[in-house]
């Protein structure tokens, strides 16, 4: 109430916050109505006088070697316990008396840090060190203490085994805070979790000394093993999360497995799983995305880029739905025009809490850093009896189960000489994109307005409220809208790789991705940060020279869209299936037509 923002190039000041609607005022008396997940969206629009979004740190974490990662995580602790006194930040125990917040200044704090730090063995760390490292994590987060020279050059672990410096450092972890663990137990250590991981004899490991040194580098000098853990945490006090009241207060995080198959990028049918985000005060879903179960967790920085910002700002949005819209079912529940209308106000907001269930999302220490940046909290689910689901895990089965319906139910009816033996074998007909597209309607059109029976006030236990209708209730009683990112923080979010420019493009996953753009960049050997969706191949995000990052589309985006290509999918999925069943490589006749077991296939070619 009574802030001024900018709205179709006019400048406006809202007078009211009700239904889900905002009521606005112009400076010359116009006045309108506009629905608030439609103006947060809105290109354009901006808060007169509010702060600029935090920037979002780049997740190219998985880039950098593991003792980089190590020294970085090092470097956190200390300058959170110079910046707030406690080892761990905030909450979490005793300040030590030479970094008590009222007893000493900041800059005190930092030189103690230094005379520490060089106790401990780490070269040249004077004060001015610590305050440069302390305020570049300020601008960057955890990526602003990372030392960017071990990003090109070699690994300072040598020509060591990735498995075997994986299992050093879990051996380092699983022994850390315990003072009588040797060098020697955590070699020990290490052996047998290589064992239990890859198989006896699996891995060939280097000679004793050579681990003997692999784990004094691995390790934390500010925490050799031995010592005790300075930044372990009290246990949490006991009882449940607080009830959400607000839209976007708290957003849980939950996995179920689709009733439905899908055909993998292999040409063969593959488990689905959803995994989605689940707003607790309104039940609306901010993010669904589809994927095979057998890849394990979606990575939460992926799910903040589907529920942080808003459809119609990410690059390329109204071509990108109605290829999409060409390549379903013929019968849509809704029409292009209206689809596009509903999306664009579907809820989309930055959480103020993720809740994280047992395993759905995959969470990195860069994950953490991006969560810090922009004001996300994380909080693990509440324990629960054995056997026993969550309210979210809950709710999205009941939505896997009917969608399941529905994606069946839309299968076009195929005769006997077009439907494929393998689709017959497996139970599979969509793609992995179809199925995301169809998710995305099904969810936009049927799911948000469909009545739920949490979605009930205790004093009107019969008048259930659909997701949409209670994201509108709680609007008005909150008094405040949650606010999203902008278009092109959709690209910085998104999992990143560095990926050569070559005279045909980005090669990336099997495909190729070429624009204009890459014109004066290609064929030259120099290596680009490309942000891209795990599992949507449509467009990748390259960072040019200029700093900003550019969608690159897919070379073949639109090959999906002719009706014949898609008989051709599923004869290639035939195919293959013919040659993992012993059938051999097919011929090739010069027609261009593969040509196998003619007495099963007449006709069919």
């Amino acid at each position: 109430m009574g802030a001024q923002v900018t709205f179709e190039d006019r400048v406006w000041q809202v007078t009211g916050l009700a239904g889900g609607r905002v009521y606005m005022v112009a400076g010359d008396g116009d006045s309108a109505c506009v629905l608030a997940s439609a103006l947060v969206a809105a290109p354009g629009f901006a808060v007169i006088g509010a702060s600029s979004a935090p920037p979002v740190v780049p997740v190219l974490w998985e880039t950098v070697p593991l003792a980089v990662q190590e020294r970085a995580l090092s470097w956190l602790r200390h300058i959170r316990e110079v910046e707030t006194g406690l080892p761990g930040g905030p909450g979490s125990g005793v300040p030590r008396p030479e970094y008590e917040p009222q007893a000493f200044t900041l800059a005190e704090r930092e030189a103690a840090k230094a005379r520490e730090l060089t106790g401990l063995g780490w070269a040249r760390v004077s004060r001015s060190t610590v305050q440069r490292m302390r305020l570049v994590y300020g601008r960057q987060g955890l990526w602003g203490l990372v030392d960017k020279r071990h990003l090109r050059g070699p690994s300072p672990t040598g020509r060591a085994d990735e498995r075997v410096v994986a299992a050093v450092l879990e051996a380092l972890r699983r022994c850390r805070g315990r003072r009588k663990t040797t060098i020697r137990q955590v070699i020990e250590l290490t052996e047998r979790i290589v064992a239990d991981t890859h198989g006896p004899h699996q891995v060939r490991l280097p000679a004793r000394s050579s681990l003997y040194r692999l784990v004094k580098a691995l390790a934390d000098p500010a925490e050799p093993p031995g010592s005790a853990a300075r930044t372990a945490t009290a246990a949490g006090p006991a009882g449940g999360p607080p009830a959400a009241l607000r839209p976007a207060e708290r957003v849980q995080v939950a996995t179920a497995g689709l009733g439905c198959g899908a055909v993998g990028e292999d040409g063969t049918g593959v488990t689905v799983a959803v995994t989605a985000a689940l707003d607790q005060a309104s039940g609306c879903v901010l993010a669904a995305v589809v994927h095979p179960e057998q890849d394990g967790p979606v990575q939460l920085s992926v799910l903040l880029a589907e529920m942080a910002v808003p459809r119609p700002l990410r690059p390329g949005w109204p071509a990108l739905l109605q290829q999409a819209h060409v390549g379903g079912p013929v019968r849509r529940l809704m029409s292009l025009p209206d689809r596009i209308e509903a999306t664009a106000a579907r809820p989309a907001a930055v959480p103020e809490t993720l809740v994280l269930d047992r395993g759905p999302a995959g969470v990195t220490s860069a994950h953490l850093t991006v969560c810090e940046s922009l004001g996300i909290s994380l909080e693990p689910a509440p324990p629960r009896a054995a056997g026993a689901a969550s309210g979210a895990l809950r709710t999205l089965q009941v939505l896997a189960g009917l969608f399941t319906r529905h994606a069946v139910a839309a299968r076009p009816a195929l005769t006997a000489g077009q439907q494929d033996r393998a689709d017959e074998a497996d139970g599979v007909y969509w793609s992995m994109p179809q199925l995301q597209d169809l998710l995305d309607e099904w969810i936009t059109g049927v799911w948000h307005h469909r009545s739920q029976e949490q979605l009930r006030h205790p004093l009107l236990p019969r008048a259930g409220l659909t997701p949409k209708e209670m994201w509108q209730v709680l609007l008005g009683a909150a008094g405040r809208v949650p606010l999203p990112l902008a278009g092109q923080h959709y690209g910085e979010l998104l999992p990143a790789r560095r990926c050569a420019v070559t005279e045909s493009g980005i090669r990336l996953g099997g495909r190729r991705y070429d624009d204009a753009c890459l014109d004066e960049h290609r064929g030259r050997g120099d290596r680009f940060e490309v942000h891209h969706h795990p599992h949507d191949p449509r467009q990748v995000f390259v960072r040019l020279p200029d700093g900003q990052l550019h969608a690159v589309p897919w070379a073949l985006g639109e090959h999906g869209l002719r009706p014949f290509d898609e008989l051709l999918r599923r004869r290639t999925g035939t195919v293959l299936a013919h040659r993992a069943a012993g059938g051999g490589t097919a011929a090739v006749e010069p027609g261009g037509l593969s040509v196998y077991d003619a007495e099963a296939e007449a006709g069919q070619w």
